[in-house]
C-alpha cells in the first residue's frame, strides 16, 4: 500500500507540474476568448467534468494493473 499510495503523489506531482508549465501568460492585456465564453455557457463544467472522469479512470485502471502485476511477481518463485 506505501508503493502504490507514492506512485500516485508521484503521478499527481508530475501531472501539477506539466500544468504548471503549460500556463499562459495574459500579462498584455489578451483575454482568452474561448475560455470566457465556455464560462459563461456553463459548458466549461461539462469540459472539467469529462476530464476528471477519464483521469479517474485511467488512475484505477492503473492502480488495478499494479495490484495484478504485483500479486503474478509474488506467485512467482
Amino acid at each position: 500500500m506505501p508503493k502504490l499510495c507514492s506512485r500516485l503523489l508521484t503521478i499527481f506531482s508530475i501531472l501539477l507540474l506539466n500544468i504548471q508549465t503549460m500556463a499562459q501568460d495574459f500579462s498584455n492585456g489578451e483575454k482568452a476568448e474561448m475560455a470566457d465564453s465556455m464560462r459563461s455557457n456553463g459548458k466549461i463544467y461539462v469540459v472539467v467534468a469529462v476530464l476528471l472522469v477519464i483521469l479517474a479512470g485511467l488512475i484505477f485502471y492503473l492502480v488495478g494493473l499494479d495490484r495484478k502485476i504485483s500479486k503474478l511477481e509474488k506467485e512467482k518463485p
